[in-house]
């Protein structure tokens, strides 16, 4: 009885019950609507696993949500409520493009200028809502929601001044071809590149029919280089004890509002990031006028509750939601049922997430009526 209470108590294990609830609720709705769960969920494996590209395509996915799922998770840990990533990944996304086009120089400074202008957006945004919070006391929710809505139309903005805006469409020039971080982009599409790959299925497949580009790497050192800023460094420490009792830390000695100002920096250069890495390692290289928000940041969002904000465990979450998101247009196209039950899906493990403090309560009622019972 001991050891099932330990394993309920697990973080990890409240995750999986709020998956597996996400998959049980998605199974009612489609019997409801008349089709096969077992047919939906086979469609969508199949469409994250069936093909070489399949698999490519889902990681490429998962790269920007996996970083903005660790901007709000840093913020989490250190006491803030992050919900501006939409924006700062997009403020990113101008940046990178802004500086892509203007400037020409060797792969080897193009890229870093590139990302790094991302970068410092995103940062910038970011530090706006900590700045705010920090000397105003203006709740950091109201202005990165605010924030989000400047950024979106600052990028309708852009795309639309003379230099940037590619005549006959609704987007910017790409970026020049020295700031790709797509692997081997030249090389791949020349005829020696084809040939080279065409003998190799698998190779060719996830070469030649996806966008495969470094952003998945920068994204895993980027989780471990939260974890310990966050566990294993001092700036980490005073950051998390802010988020924990701003009052015991500021007794403490912390700066608080310091620290504050520096966790929304680094959480808006997360996102900023996110948005440089879809620039430079998928095309069209370049933003596009926006209807509404494509919801990297937001999906961050959900990445980091379901990942508990440890910072390793978005990338695992990421990597799920991404596998959701891409894998379930394949449910559409398959049996006919809408892709919607996805949507449907991640908001009920969300939903089950935010109730994970349960499963340790009811695994202590567990444990006391077990010992009541051996009385």
């Amino acid at each position: 009885m001991k050891t099932v209470v330990k394993i309920l108590k697990k973080p990890l294990t409240s995750t999986l019950i709020a998956i597996f609830f996400g998959f049980v609720v998605a199974s009612i709705i489609l019997s409801i609507a008349k089709y096969n769960p077992a047919d939906a969920f086979a469609a969508l494996f199949q469409g994250v696993f069936s093909k070489p590209k399949y698999i490519s395509n889902t990681i490429i996915k998962s790269t920007p949500i996996i970083l903005t799922g660790l901007s709000v998770a840093f913020a989490f840990k250190t006491g803030l409520f992050n919900i501006g990533a939409e924006g700062q990944y997009i403020v990113g996304t101008i940046a990178a493009t802004v500086v892509g086009i203007k400037l020409n120089l060797p792969a080897v400074l193009e890229i870093p200028t590139v990302i790094i202008a991302g970068v410092i957006a995103g940062a910038v945004w970011g530090g706006i809502v900590g700045f705010l919070k920090a000397k105003f006391g203006i709740h950091e929710v109201i202005t990165s929601i605010m924030l989000n809505w400047i950024a979106l139309y600052l990028c309708n903005f852009v795309v639309q001044l003379n230099g940037f805006h590619q005549p006959s469409s609704t987007s910017t020039y790409p970026i020049n071809k020295s700031g790709f971080t797509t692997i081997l982009s030249s090389w791949k599409s020349s005829d020696a590149g084809i040939a080279a790959l065409s003998k190799n299925k698998w190779l060719s497949d996830v070469m030649l029919k996806t966008d495969v580009n470094i952003g998945i790497v920068v994204a895993i050192i980027m989780a471990v280089a939260v974890w310990v800023l966050l566990y294993k460094s001092a700036k980490g420490y005073e950051l998390r004890a802010v988020g924990l009792n701003k009052d015991a830390a500021e007794f403490a000695g912390i700066n608080v509002n310091k620290n504050i100002i520096q966790s929304m920096v680094i959480s808006g250069a997360l996102s900023g990031l996110a948005g440089a890495l879809i620039i430079t390692g998928i095309e069209p290289h370049c933003i596009s006028t926006l209807a509404a928000f494509e919801n990297s940041g937001f999906n961050g969002l959900s990445v980091a509750l379901i990942a508990g904000s440890s910072p390793i465990g978005c990338i695992f979450a990421g990597l799920l939601f991404g596998g959701l998101l891409y894998g379930g247009g394949a449910i559409q196209s398959t049996i006919g049922a809408p892709s919607e039950i996805i949507d449907i899906m991640i908001g009920t493990i969300v939903f089950f997430v935010a109730l994970t403090k349960i499963v340790p309560v009811l695994a202590d009622k567990l444990l006391k009526r077990g010992e009541i019972n051996a009385k």
